[in-house]
């Protein structure tokens, strides 16, 4: 606000001097100018005190009349010159007035004062999100949806307009600014007690090493996530102690490797770190045998390098760049017949279409489809407007970055326990998973389930601890029985148990709990609010316990105890 303040006095500065300077001259000559009596006879000038007052009312062309008596000629000649010079002076103010408040940079600074006190009134935890463009977007309503206040900052002003629609459910202060800069980020609320992540997702990945290196400089005790593309941003990130580094490409190419290998383990990992309340995600089973990849950018190096598995031969299309050395290259874009015809595509068994350009993509899978039909086509989407035509295709296995990185992000920073679970599954054998992914399917119904943590002390499980520490046997299966009807079961699943560093995977439903444990589990978006309303609440969690619904309050187990 001081800001603003001072701007408007050094834009305002000549025109309230002037203003204060022809003010004066006129007080000073009406108290001058000799008067004249109603008898005609002279009379001394006006003082001080009626001079200010009749110049102050006469300026703004209010006009009261001449005070205290009638004017001489010589007092209304000099009226009528300090008319002209006050309105001339007000004009000037005014006019000076209006092109401040159109000029863009006190506009920004006006916006800017006010994002930054919404900012310092945030009292619940919140996440400063960097970037808000189709990534961005994706992680900001899953956060609403989870019920986290988030702030943006996003270099766009037209995209900052546009969030101004969005129907967010929660408090969220947008701004148009570079979040590069290391002023706008602790504007954003970098340094405030309630910030406790910070997502670097914009489309610049060195935008996003700047943020990486500001909030690990300016508050290294809170976690950063950023995006990256390149291996030598990477390391850079790194290098700065970066929490969580997502690169899409890497992602996509681990989880396309994992289909082919392992397909019920990704499956299972596909489920768990999918958006919560989308539609589940298609069944891929890509196979094994030849493979085509066109376009051997940064996307098509992480394919190959990760679809080196055995049983897989790989042939690279590509009109510049040569392939592995353990596959064989084919000049072209791949949207040509005779260079598909060349690549093999007759005899394949996959390809990926994995160029920068959305058109050619789809090109190359049309083309791939029609001379075989049987192919298992990976298509890549790099622009989310083109989603009607990919999902008008239908490619068995679509590869969408900014999904990809939202999905990584909403896991890694609403739920950390989540990693530990996923790196313990991937010794999972394909049944174990397979078991997993039936359960979550009935439990989920059709929807991707959202999946959070709970610690069982003071303050998130308040009835739980207590009753822990006095003993009172109990076990996961508890915390799953329905608060309203304790015969009947809630929609999740207990995936994981941490007690001082050890985990317990899967627990079985008699599994006894210990005060402080934390607990990871799966399920529709209801069954959190009921489980909070057992963990917290005395009387539904004995209820569960011990099947009596004991009253209230005071009154009421007063009144249940003389009618035992």
């Amino acid at each position: 606000m001081n800001s603003v303040f001072f701007l408007v006095l050094r834009r305002m500065r000549a025109p309230i001097i002037v203003l204060i300077v022809f003010y004066a001259i006129a007080v000073l000559g009406l108290t001058l100018v000799p008067g004249v009596n109603a008898d005609g006879t002279p009379a001394p000038a006006m003082s001080f005190f009626h001079a200010f007052y009749f110049i102050s009312y006469t300026a703004t062309t209010i006009g009261f009349g001449e005070i205290p008596v009638a004017f001489s000629n010589a007092q209304r000649l000099w009226t009528t010159a300090c008319i002209y010079m006050t309105v001339i002076s007000w004009s000037y103010s005014i006019l000076t007035l209006l092109a401040l408040l159109q000029d863009k940079a006190f506009q920004h600074t006006l916006v800017a004062s006010g994002f930054s006190r919404r900012v310092a009134r945030l009292h619940a935890p919140f996440f400063l999100v960097c970037g808000c463009g189709e990534t961005g977007s994706l992680i900001c309503r899953a956060l609403d949806i989870l019920g986290y206040d988030f702030v943006i900052l996003d270099k766009d002003p037209q995209r900052v307009e546009e969030l101004d629609l969005e129907d967010f459910k929660t408090n969220d202060p947008t701004l148009a600014a570079d979040a590069g800069a290391a002023a706008n980020l602790l504007m954003a609320g970098l340094r405030h007690r309630q910030c406790k992540g910070v997502l670097a997702v914009t489309n610049d990945e060195e935008c996003n090493l700047a943020i990486a290196i500001n909030t690990r400089l300016l508050n290294p005790d809170i976690p950063v996530l950023a995006r990256a593309r390149s291996p030598g941003v990477m390391a850079s990130m790194a290098s700065f102690g970066t929490h969580h580094i997502v690169n899409a490409y890497e992602r996509f190419a681990e989880y396309l490797a994992l289909a082919v290998s392992s397909p019920e383990r990704f499956r299972l990992i596909e489920i768990l770190t999918g958006l919560p309340g989308t539609a589940l995600p298609q069944v891929h089973r890509p196979p094994h045998g030849r493979w085509i990849i066109c376009g051997y950018g940064l996307f098509g190096r992480s394919i190959a390098r990760y679809l080196t598995l055995p049983g897989i031969t790989l042939t690279v299309v590509d009109p510049e760049s040569d392939g592995p050395a353990n596959g064989r290259t084919v000049r072209g874009i791949g949207t040509e017949v005779h260079v598909l015809e060349a690549a093999g595509i007759r005899e394949a068994h996959g390809i990926v279409a994995g160029s920068p350009n959305d058109i050619n993509n789809l090109s190359i899978a049309m083309m791939a489809k029609k001379l075989n039909p049987h192919i298992f086509v990976v298509a890549r989407q790099n622009q989310g407007a083109n989603d009607v035509l990919f999902d008008t295709f239908r490619a068995d296995f679509s590869m969408v970055h900014t999904r990809i990185v939202a999905q990584e992000c909403i896991s890694v920073i609403t739920t950390p326990l989540l990693s530990r679970f996923l790196a313990a599954i991937r010794q999972a054998d394909e049944r174990e998973s397979q078991a997993l992914v039936q359960r979550l399917e009935e439990v989920c119904k059709g929807h991707v389930p959202e999946v959070w943590s709970v610690t069982l002390d003071q303050h998130n499980a308040l009835a739980a601890h207590k009753a822990l520490l006095n003993k009172r046997p109990l076990s996961a299966g508890h915390l799953l029985r329905n608060g309203a009807r304790r015969e009947t079961s809630l929609p999740a699943i207990i995936l994981m148990i941490e007690r001082n560093g050890e985990v317990f995977l899967l627990p079985d439903a008699d599994f006894m709990l210990m005060a402080d444990d934390t607990v990871l589990l799966a399920g529709l978006h209801l069954v959190r609010s009921s489980l909070l309303l057992t963990l917290h609440n005395a009387n539904v969690l004995h209820y569960i316990l011990t099947g009596e619904d004991k009253g209230g309050g005071w009154l009421w187990q007063r009144i249940s105890a003389r009618r035992h």
